[in-house]
């Protein structure tokens, strides 16, 4: 699909508001694109009808183009005079039949002459007389800016003493390739061969292989010079496809130009390392913090385990109660140096660092949050479960001895004193004695309380699970910080390769089909002359 340069201007200019909105693009950036001219010979007439040739006469003060014009016209229809600068206003001598459709508001009309004439042989083409624009009026410059982009060929008139001109010579420098050029060494009456060279050689230097240059004079003998020549070549340049040439070359260049500068835009985005490394390097810098944080919380983690030890009742009873902040000022610091060692490190590889800056910042407010959150549920968990699983499984061993000892002593006594009674009725033996209740009190008591005393000085330390659940929660925090920064680049990468691609697709837009055919003419056409190379 065939874009108009409009359209494609537009598309860029939305995307850049976006992007500069999001911070991949500089200011400086989106301010060119927006800043991107619109304006074309075509915009000021109906796109359903053919609109005439756009030709203007345009030069320093003082070098006759208005005479020109009016000796064009055959009547005064621009000022002429000794008054500097002489042109104050823009002249338009067109055809009565032919009008501008779409005069741009910027175009004040107060600054516009128009006369009209009844040649059809001269009617698709549209006579400008531009103000002077070495002119020390800023208005007269701003009304010639303001006009060029509207014109097809600019007839660039000088004179003998001024052909020299540095204004004029940086304004074509400027705007050379925009436009088709005619040159006019007027006044040539008081000029001289070498100066005609001289100004040839100019031109070739700005990039025109064989200009097309006239020679006129402004005195009453006027058969001498080549006006006719320059009217007659300006009359075949608006017959056939000259239009259409200037108009579809025109917006070639223009593409071209906004092409390269989106590529330049996208070389900057795409940086001099993949967005893929990010990953990486962030674990770089992240594997230094945690050996740093690592070391820094030893003291403060055991100082947290001997207070949770010693509160773990009301720990467990009220969440909000015995809080320890482990992540301090001195934390903070050191997980910011991390985030702004691998931003700095990611900006060096010429990656656009705002937008991932800007989702990180989110993250260092939640680092507190996190690292607390973590520790106080691992601690919780550790104190409701203390010791290790062997741990707890040989305390449920003894707590059953300790119910199943006594009461297997127990039992083997009963068993004792009912086989001793029976056994006393049919012998004369005596019916158990001292020493047998002495020793059977002992073996209850000594079955039930070497249980009880394992049991108490087997109990598991409540500051070595607090401990070890706070070691467990930090690493638990420290997994879901890196885990969250590895998810802030994943998006970052994901919105960067999505700001490439709509970049891609612009640069697509700018693609001429036929961009040979639309540059390049034909080297018998007068118009290939009048293009810079």
């Amino acid at each position: 699909m065939a874009y108009d340069y409009s359209e494609v201007v537009a598309n860029a200019q939305q995307w850049a508001e976006q992007a500069l909105g999001a911070g991949w693009i500089s200011a400086e950036a989106a301010a060119q694109l927006k800043e991107l001219e619109t304006k074309s010979p075509d915009s000021l007439f109906s796109p359903q009808e053919a609109r005439p040739l756009i030709v203007a006469f345009m030069g320093g003060s003082g070098v006759g183009k208005s005479t020109l014009l009016n000796r064009l016209a055959g009547k005064p229809i621009a000022r002429v005079g000794v008054e500097r600068p002489t042109s104050r206003e823009v002249t338009l001598f067109h055809h009565h039949s032919v009008a501008i459709q779409n005069l741009p508001e910027q175009l004040p009309i107060t600054h516009i002459k128009i006369a009209q004439h009844d040649e059809e042989a001269k009617k698709q083409i549209i006579w400008i007389d531009m103000p002077d624009f070495d002119s020390t009026e800023q208005g007269n410059k701003q009304l010639v800016l303001q006009w060029l982009p509207h014109i097809d060929v600019l007839v660039y008139v000088v004179s003998p003493e001024r052909y020299r001109d540095e204004k004029a010579w940086r304004l074509l420098l400027t705007e050379g390739a925009k436009h088709a050029w005619l040159f006019v060494l007027n006044q040539w009456d008081r000029g001289q061969p070498e100066q005609y060279e001289d100004f040839k050689q100019q031109l070739h230097k700005a990039g025109f292989f064989e200009p097309i240059i006239f020679k006129t004079i402004c005195a009453d003998d006027w058969q001498t010079d080549e006006f006719a020549q320059l009217e007659a070549t300006i009359m075949a340049l608006a017959q056939g496809h000259t239009v259409q040439q200037l108009q579809q070359r025109g917006q070639a260049l223009r593409k071209r130009a906004l092409q390269q500068q989106l590529q330049d835009i996208r070389a900057s985005l795409v940086g001099q390392a993949p967005v893929s490394k990010l990953p990486s390097l962030w674990q770089y810098h992240w594997q230094q913090a945690v050996t740093v944080l690592g070391q820094g919380f030893v003291w403060p983690i055991k100082n947290a385990a001997t207070y949770y030890g010693e509160h773990a009742a009301d720990l467990l009873g009220n969440p909000s109660n015995g809080r320890v902040a482990l992540w301090d000022e001195w934390a903070q610091t050191r997980f910011d140096d991390a985030l702004d060692l691998f931003v700095l490190d990611a900006a060096q590889q010429g990656l656009p660092v705002l937008p991932l800056k800007t989702a990180l910042a989110e993250l260092r407010g939640k680092a507190a949050k996190i690292l607390q959150g973590q520790t106080e549920l691992a601690v919780r968990q550790a104190l409701a479960r203390p010791g290790s699983h062997l741990h707890r499984s040989l305390l449920k061993v003894i707590r059953l001895l300790e119910i199943t000892l006594p009461l297997a002593a127990m039992s083997w006594v009963g068993y004792q004193v009912f086989l001793g009674f029976y056994q006393s009725n049919q012998t004369s033996s005596h019916y158990l004695g001292v020493d047998f209740a002495i020793h059977s009190s002992l073996l209850i008591a000594i079955t039930w309380l070497v249980p009880f005393f394992i049991l108490k000085k087997a109990q598991p330390s409540l500051r070595k699970s607090a401990l070890k659940g706070l070691n467990t929660g930090v690493k638990q925090a420290f997994g879901l910080l890196d885990d969250a920064i590895q998810e802030t680049i994943a998006d970052f990468s994901q919105t960067h390769a999505g700001q490439l691609e709509q970049l891609a697709a612009l640069i697509g837009q700018c693609e001429c089909p036929d961009v040979e055919t639309r540059l390049v003419v034909d080297n018998d056409s007068p118009l290939a002359r009048m293009l810079i190379g």
